[in-house]
């Protein structure tokens, strides 16, 4: 198994393909259809039914216990610009080897089901070509209603519709009711490579506060118009971005991530003053009240912005949450079954999002890690050695068959909407 999953691995890493070793697959380009479709091989060669439901989600199902509710595992195959080869696809992929091995010992009289077994690939988890992020798993739980994720568009005007009905799929899967979820997910830090950790279980996420801001100028020419006259959005914005790097500088170390990742502007001419710039500003901590004060203190910032610059600040709140917890008992699953493999373990927290913070709240959910070689993520030079990555595999397989027997309980189970 080992030497198969580090074949298709690289196999599936061909798609999107980029000359620094990254991939470059948004959701719903050719690039994602590609890998979608080498992967929808796969699980067809494996015995899997693969079916679509109405967001494009990607399921590979088999029928263990007839009647009987579904184990999802998995994550996304879609990936930033030019990023690294294993965020989220390392996960689809030790999914689906853990799904194929524990149908294997079901079948072989090795391990008794309680629930059947499906590997999903959520659709647009990145949220680089359309917004919001996590979409496949947010209509999947109702947080997000399907009509809305459909209407989202990508600069160009294109569709989340146009985007996934381009390779034709069928999109007439009704998903079954969910016993339980299991994710595993390259860390994206430095921790667990720092402390010698193999595996992180991780329990609670960071709290966020993601912002929506447009700083709002007055167009004039960027030669004439005499420097006290200047209503320069893009001076605001400039003052803006640098007030959220120094808030981590202003707040106990370590305990607040900032960052302003997107920029639009107008009307992006050489000779003309900014009229208006629209940034996307992003808060975390694992510390609740260190978030509410590096709020407070971006709302006194933001103040003082506006009076420097001579601008109009508008601000719109557009995700929130404190922190999160994921079921004790999962990962205390999650612990034994590491214990059990000899693997070493510890638990985290994450700063990421990912659709088991999604599919944490409608069922039990189990979220792992396993290290990211100097913390590297969103870049082509992201890594896990092969060692950590088989151990991943090997604990999400113990844990698959875990879920499978029914140790979180197969009586209850959440009904998707879709």
């Amino acid at each position: 198994m080992d030497t198969d999953f580090l074949e298709d691995f690289a196999a599936m890493s061909t798609h999107g393909a980029t000359p620094g070793g990254g991939v470059e697959r948004e959701a719903g380009t050719p690039e994602d259809h590609a890998v979608r479709a080498w992967f929808r091989g796969w699980l067809e060669e494996a015995g899997f039914a693969v079916r679509h439901d109405a967001i494009s989600n990607q399921y590979g199902l088999v029928e263990l216990v007839p009647g009987a509710p579904y184990v999802l595992v998995g994550s996304h195959l879609d990936s930033q610009p030019l990023a690294g080869r294993f965020d989220g696809a390392y996960g689809v992929l030790a999914a689906a080897h853990a799904a194929r091995e524990v149908v294997r010992r079901v079948r072989a009289g090795e391990l008794t089901a309680a629930c059947n077994l499906a590997v999903v690939n959520w659709f647009n988890e990145e949220g680089s070509r359309f917004t919001p992020s996590m979409m496949g798993s947010s209509v999947l739980t109702g947080s997000l209603p399907l009509e809305t994720a459909l209407a989202a568009t990508d600069r160009a005007g294109a569709s989340v519709a146009d985007a996934i009905a381009t390779p034709g799929d069928a999109l007439d899967l009704a998903v079954p009711p969910v016993a339980a979820y299991a994710e595993i997910h390259i860390e994206q830090g430095r921790g667990l490579e720092e402390s010698g950790t193999t595996i992180g279980l991780v329990d609670r996420t960071w709290a966020a506060s993601k912002y929506r801001i447009v700083v709002h100028g007055e167009q004039s020419h960027t030669g004439s118009t005499i420097m006290a006259d200047r209503k320069d959005a893009l001076f605001g914005a400039a003052l803006l971005i640098v007030a959220a790097r120094e808030l981590t500088e202003e707040l106990p170390e370590g305990l607040l991530h900032s960052s302003v990742s997107e920029l639009e502007l107008a009307p992006n001419s050489p000779v003309t003053i900014a009229r208006r710039v629209e940034i996307n500003l992003d808060l975390r901590s694992p510390d609740e009240a260190v978030l509410a004060r590096a709020n407070a203190l971006l709302e006194e910032r933001i103040a003082q912005v506006e009076q420097r610059a001579r601008v109009r600040v508008e601000r719109r709140l557009t995700h929130q949450w404190g922190l999160l917890s994921y079921q004790p008992e999962g990962v205390e699953l999650a612990r034994s079954a590491a214990a059990a493999l000899g693997l070493t373990h510890a638990p985290t927290m994450t700063v990421a999002g990912h659709d088991s913070t999604n599919m944490k709240d409608v069922a039990p959910t189990v979220m792992l890690f396993v290290p990211s070689i100097q913390g590297i993520s969103h870049n082509e030079g992201e890594a896990t050695s092969d060692s950590d990555a088989l151990a991943g595999v090997a604990l999400m397989t113990e844990v698959t068959a875990r879920l499978v027997a029914g140790e979180l309980g197969a009586d209850a189970a959440f009904v998707p909407g879709l």
